[in-house]
């Protein structure tokens, strides 16, 4: 066979999705090169601009460098550079750099935001079509808020404080969804009352996020407004300014942040190659996803435009896009293997899933399963996370779950900040819940039967506190038990006790003190001088001994119960009342104290509470503005 050169541009969610199945289908034919070109040295995960914009992940979250997802792809070729047109004569893509030979071309350029020329768009507005437009749009956000919470003037104020979303498609809506998600901690940055904060989404049509069912679209609605977005229909935006819009009904609206999605087109580079174009820019193709100018360019994705299911083309998001391809990369391998290239594009979409935010979406799969809130957001989870494992990259199905569970900041993810490893330390909720159950099955013993320590039956080992008094120099009797049983009559055992830091079966494990250090000795004895201190002392140990188990089960106080863990297990050890076999727990307590009760604990909500009502009683509400009544 003749070398044979597929050149694919693009290195978007069609061209990635191709170049994967191509590389894979001729992996054993040296005959067939794969060249991939993109402006760019990374796959931008477009669908998450949104999380960039918003400040809920950082960055480079969203950016996959193209050689770990195709290091493995020994027949593809990676190629960063700008494409200037297809010289279809001499059979070359040619761009600012080189020319590149190719028998069949895939064009997966993407699309771009389309303001349908309204003035002072590009100007004054904001769109989001790329990782950069994500970036500048964050970075002016924090601009305007930084510089809202210090501007004196009621009117200029307002409208820095003011985030405005046209458009309320998949991208508008997870747009405002996600900034309302970042309100709290902008507000707390910028020592603002987050209610100065505003978030409006503006639509022309008298309905919003038209893609969905009414009943999904309505509840999305109906979230949004809890929330305090407003939610502005049937309105047109036809002027943008620095710091308002104009409104087709005559009205301004004020705002310094207007972020425009209300449509998309072809990007401006499509009309280079020329090839035939229709509404938006889109290069006219036929089912076989092949361009109706040249047979051997096949056209991808957003930038494609067939019209066999609507005169509008299909919808230019990443199911499309990947149905494009699999149709397109489909038909140039029967071409090169000599078969007919005559299979059809179908459509297959296998529902809709828009996120309001980090916590709650909706979703209609197959059509027929319609899901919101949580179970919603895990279903967009297990997508992008297949999307990794249907493309073979499980070094970046790894970095998503980190950044999108464990590396989250603040509260904002599915489990509202439970397992976020920037504010607690998640691993150490087991050993908190063992350590917790473990005191509560050692107190089981001590609070009922005839082991009870809350009868009046001495169950310290004390010689001082027995009737007839031994000898007195021991601080601990013949009859010293563990802490952990309870039991402080069973007799010495006759064999010899083994040092261990496990149980060793067979052998007896051996006590940290067989007696009491003089020193402990003295103030022990000072502390319980008679039976009746010692009846009291006991009842008041076991219900330490309780509060302490209930306390790390619940993550309630971690920080204290760790500690009087700790402090306890040293105590019994001094008292010759502890083995070396329980010493873990001095080293497990003082791990749990470490944040855990932070993670699926109270610690979560109270910890927070108690320092925000102390914080405020002792240093009252910290402001950006001090003498004017401008802050309320």
């Amino acid at each position: 066979m003749a070398q044979k050169n597929i050149v694919i541009v693009g290195a978007g969610f069609a061209g990635v999705y191709a170049t994967k199945r191509l590389a894979k289908h001729f992996k054993r034919n040296k005959d067939v090169s794969i060249t991939l070109i993109d402006k760019h040295s990374y796959f931008t995960y477009m669908t998450e601009l949104h999380e960039v914009a918003a400040d809920r992940v950082d960055p480079e979250a969203i950016q996959y460098d193209l050689q770990r997802l195709f290091f493995r792809q020994k027949n593809v070729k990676l190629v960063t550079d700008t494409v200037t047109t297809i010289d279809r004569e001499k059979k070359q893509v040619k761009t600012k750099h080189g020319a590149y030979p190719y028998d069949y071309v895939m064009l997966g350029i993407g699309a771009e935001p389309n303001d349908f020329g309204t003035p002072g768009v590009k100007e004054h507005g904001f769109t989001l079509g790329s990782w950069e437009q994500a970036l500048a749009l964050k970075e002016h956000i924090e601009d305007v808020v930084r510089r809202g919470a210090v501007e004196h003037d009621p009117e200029k104020r307002r409208a820095l404080l003011s985030l405005v979303v046209v458009g309320s498609g998949f991208t508008g809506t997870e747009t405002i969804g996600e900034l309302r998600d970042w309100r709290d901690a902008l507000a707390k940055k910028n020592k603002l009352n987050p209610e100065e904060l505003t978030f409006t989404l503006m639509e022309m049509a008298p309905t919003i996020m038209n893609m969905l069912d009414r009943s999904d679209a309505d509840k999305a609605e109906r979230y949004l407004a809890k929330r305090g977005v407003k939610v502005m229909k049937s309105t047109g935006v036809v002027g943008v300014h620095e710091d308002h819009v104009d409104l087709k009904d005559g009205s301004t609206y004020p705002t310094s942040t207007l972020i425009w999605t209300a449509g998309v087109k072809a990007t401006d580079q499509a009309a280079q190659f020329g090839l035939t174009q229709a509404r938006g820019g889109r290069i006219v193709v036929d089912e076989t996803m092949a361009s109706k100018d040249d047979a051997d360019i096949y056209v991808v994705g957003d930038v494609s435009f067939f019209d066999g299911h609507s005169d509008r083309g299909e919808p230019q998001i990443v199911q499309g896009a990947e149905a494009s391809a699999g149709t397109a990369l489909k038909n140039i391998e029967a071409k090169i293997e000599g078969k007919p290239a005559t299979i059809p594009y179908k459509a297959s979409y296998s529902g809709f899933m828009v996120s309001l935010g980090s916590q709650y979406g909706v979703a209609n799969i197959m059509g027929w399963l319609h899901l919101s809130g949580f179970f919603a957001m895990l279903m967009k989870h297990l997508v992008n996370m297949l999307y990794f494992l249907q493309n073979f990259s499980g070094y970046y199905f790894f970095q998503y779950l980190m950044h999108e569970f464990f590396r989250t900041r603040t509260d904002r993810n599915i489990m509202h900040g439970h397992i976020s490893r920037q504010g607690n330390v998640l691993w150490a909720v087991p050993a908190r819940l063992f350590l917790g159950a473990m005191w509560l099955v050692d107190c089981a013993g001590k609070v009922s039967g005839k082991g009870s320590w809350f009868l009046d039956k001495l169950r310290l080992p004390f010689d001082w506190l027995q009737p007839a008094a031994t000898s007195g120099a021991s601080a601990a009797g013949a009859d010293a038990t563990s802490a952990a049983s309870g039991a402080a009559d069973t007799a010495t055992a006759a064999t010899k006790a083994v040092f261990s830091l496990s149980y060793e079966y067979g052998n007896d494990p051996m006590m940290v003190f067989d007696k009491m250090p003089k020193w402990m000795y003295n103030i022990t004895k000072a502390m319980i001088p008679n039976q009746d201190v010692a009846f009291f002392m006991q009842k008041t140990m076991t219900i330490v001994e309780i509060l302490i188990g209930l306390a790390l089960l619940a993550g309630l106080f971690t920080w204290a119960a760790g500690g009087m863990s700790a402090m306890f297990t040293v105590i019994f050890c001094l008292s010759g009342m502890f083995y070396w076999v329980n010493i873990w727990m001095i080293p497990m307590s003082i791990a749990v104290m470490n944040g855990s009760g932070r993670a699926f604990g109270l610690d979560k909500w109270v910890v927070p509470y108690l320092q925000k009502t102390f914080g405020k009683w002792w240093y009252k509400t910290p402001k950006a503005l001090y003498g004017t009544d401008v802050v309320k």
